[in-house]
Parts: C-alpha cells; structure tokens; sequence
C-alpha cells in the first residue's frame, strides 16, 4: 500500500504546484465600470438666466403739489389715457381767489408805475427846462441842482415802483400755477394701474412728500429686472439677445434685449459668510405681448457669447485633480514652499479613453459653458473618447491607466438600467 501514498502525496504535490503557478501569473487588472462618449464639434452658447417681474419700463405717480378735497375723477383703474388728458380736480374755490387776489395787487402795482413813470418824465422835462434857463443866466445853480434832486428821486421811486410790479406779477403767475395744478393731467399716454384715492377724499399735497392719487403706466413698453452674480455680469452688454417667459404663459416665449445693467452693486449680508453680491439687469420686451401684465414672474435667458465649430464635451466629463498628481507633473525649478503650493493646486482634466480601454488623464483649458456641454480650446481632439460619468468615479475613483468598460444595456447605468 506504499504506492498509493506516493500516488497521493504527488497528485498533492502537483496541485498545489499548480495553484502556486497560476497565482504567479499576471492577472488582467480591475477595470470600471464608466459612461464613455465622444467628443465633437459644434456651437456653443454661453447663456445666462435670472428671474423677476414684469414691469412696465415708465410709470408715473400723479400726485399734486396742492392741498384740497378731491371733487372729481375722470378715469377707472385699468383704463386708457393720453398725454394731456383730464384724471380730476381738486376743489379750486380757494385758488380761485387767491389768483383774483393776486391779479388786483398786479393791478394796483402797475398804476402806481405808470404814476411814478409819469412824474419822472414831468421832473426830466422840469430839469431840461430849469438847465436851460441857467445857461442863459435866468436860473440859479441852487434852481438847477433842486431840479436835478427831483429828476432822480422821481427816477428812484419808478424803479421801486417797477420791482413791486415785477414782484406781484410774480406772485399772480404763481396763483395761475396753483389754479391749474387743481387739474391733473396725464403727462404721458398709458393706462391707469392704481387708484389710491375716490372722490370726496382730501389730497395732502407737499413738496417733502407725495399724496398719490394715482399711478400709470406705459404698458407698451414692458421689461424685465431682475439680479445677476457678479461673475455673469462681466460677460452682459447692453444689446445682447434674450428670450423671456412668463410663468403664467406656458409654453409662450417673447423676445427682448438687455437695456441697461447697473454700475453698482447690490450686497446682501455684508461680512458675513451669506454674504452675496449682485448686480441688477434690465431686459426690455420687443413688443408688448397682449396678455403680459405688470408684476408676473417671468424668467430670462441672456444669449451672452457664441462659438462656432469648436469641441464640445458634456460638462460632466471636464473635473478637476491635484497638480501633482497629473503625468505630466514636473516639479518647477522653485523655492521649496512655491513648489509646495504648486503641487496642491488643481487643474482641470478629462479622462480619455484609449484603444485598450485604458484611460489617459489629460490636462485641458475650458471655454464657455451651455447647460449641458463645455468647450475645450486644447488639451483633445474631436472623436476622441471621453469617460462623462458616474460623478463619484469622476471625480474621486478613476485614476490615470485604469481600465474601463461601458455599462451593459439594461443594467445598473446603462439604458433603461439604473444609472448611479
């Protein structure tokens, strides 16, 4: 029975020899399990979004300077006005008399210059007269200087007389202004938005404050307002394209244009780590359109730059590794604490896909961005394949000369799978 034990202790032996040798050989390594698409040519759009309101681009309050009961109004809210027209008045009985009061002391003011012009044109003719008569020798020097006096105290009384004309025909033009602010008038043609006040009530008119009584609007003209962060502004010009919805108009979408972007910043919570920073921007409608009311919400997209023919890739293929962890990494010839924090940035890179489903870490420089795709201006070339997802694989998991392979369709992130 020797035999069989030899028999056993080499079939032992040769097993375990061949266990030994195939964990000796070189295994394939792990691949991932990654999204791959390729890159392209195309356009790309930088486009930038914001909501607000819709607002009429003028709207005015009507308000008087006056004091007084309002006796009449002529218009109902949402209805149409035009330049110059009559809204209502205000009670003018007390205008009324103060402008009567003010043209009889014009009045009185102009006879007493005529009376004074009248007596100094008597004291000229006086003094010629009397300056003669001293030049022959038939009047004194007292007679001549007496008559000189009376001349120019003549003369000054008319000049008072002629500011006391001015000053109350001044104060006569004034009641004529207050007589006719008792009348509003529209100052421009638009509908009527608000109504603040009915008739019978009393209008507070100040020149510190303002009693509305009503407000209107130039509703053909209608914009938008609303804010941008502080690294979209840079790229807004006035001019450039929108196209605005309207929350309450779905599907419905209007062109506009941005008209104006403000030259100073908007800073909410100061100091603070909440702290944010905008700048409001204005887009006008091209036209009114015929259901758009002031106050709805309305959303803008701002078309702010476009490429033609350029690579594109989805945006969330593009990440970002540490600089030193790229191939191409080499240390600059720096002092020890630049070459530190050279190596503790980040650049941005893309993960290519080779021939042998090995993956490439290749740095990249970005252009513009849409909401989905990306340009590159260098770093790959157009077909070149790149990995765009999972998101944790991309930006955590895939390392340079991993190996990939694409999600079977139907199964977890591939088509109709759940993707990760």
């Amino acid at each position: 029975m020797k035999w069989w034990k030899a028999v056993i202790a080499g079939g032992l032996f040769l097993g375990g020899a061949a266990i030994t040798a195939g964990g000796l050989k070189d295994r394939p390594p792990p691949t991932v399990e990654a999204q791959v698409t390729k890159a392209r040519k195309g356009s790309i759009t930088r486009t930038i979004t914001g909501a607000g309101k819709v607002q009429a681009a003028t709207t005015v309050k009507i308000s008087s300077n006056l004091s007084g009961d309002l006796v009449e109004l002529l218009v109902k809210e949402g209805g149409r006005v035009t330049k110059g027209q009559v809204l209502g008045r205000i009670d003018r009985k007390r205008y009324e008399a103060s402008t009567k009061q003010a043209q009889a002391a014009q009045n009185a003011a102009r006879s007493d210059a005529q009376v004074t012009q009248v007596e100094a044109d008597r004291t000229a003719a006086e003094l010629a007269r009397v300056d003669e008569l001293g030049k022959k020798g038939l009047a004194s020097a007292a007679e001549v200087d007496q008559s000189r006096a009376a001349r120019d105290s003549a003369l000054a009384r008319l000049a008072s007389a002629q500011q006391r004309l001015a000053q109350a025909s001044a104060a006569y033009e004034e009641a004529q202004s207050n007589l006719a602010k008792t009348t509003l008038l529209s100052p421009i043609d638009g509908n009527v938005i608000e109504m603040s006040r009915e008739v019978g009530e009393r209008v507070r008119g100040s020149d510190f404050s303002e009693d509305v009584v009503m407000t209107i609007a130039a509703l053909n003209i209608m914009e938008v307002k609303f804010e941008v962060g502080e690294h979209e502004v840079v790229h807004l010009k006035p001019g450039q394209p929108a196209d605005i919805t309207v929350d309450a108009l779905e599907g419905e979408t209007y062109q506009g244009q941005v008209v104006e972007i403000a030259q100073k910043a908007l800073i909410k919570n100061p100091g603070t780590e909440a702290e944010v920073t905008t700048f409001p921007v204005t887009v006008a409608l091209s036209t009114r359109p015929p259901r758009v009311l002031p106050g709805m919400s309305a959303e803008v997209r701002i078309t702010a730059e476009k490429h033609d023919d350029t690579v594109l890739v989805p945006i969330q293929s593009v990440t970002v590794r540490p600089e030193k962890s790229l191939p191409d990494y080499q240390p600059p010839v720096e002092g020890a604490l630049a070459v530190a924090r050279r190596a503790e940035s980040l650049s941005k890179v893309v993960f290519v896909v080779g021939e042998d489903n090995k993956v490439q870490l290749k740095r990249v420089t970005t252009g513009i961005a849409s909401d989905t795709d990306l340009e590159i201006l260098e770093g790959i070339k157009p077909d070149e394949k790149v990995v765009e997802g999972p998101y944790r694989t991309l930006s955590k998991e895939l390392k340079h000369g991993d190996m990939v392979r694409e999600p079977k369709p139907g199964g977890p992130g591939g088509p109709g799978g759940k993707k990760s």
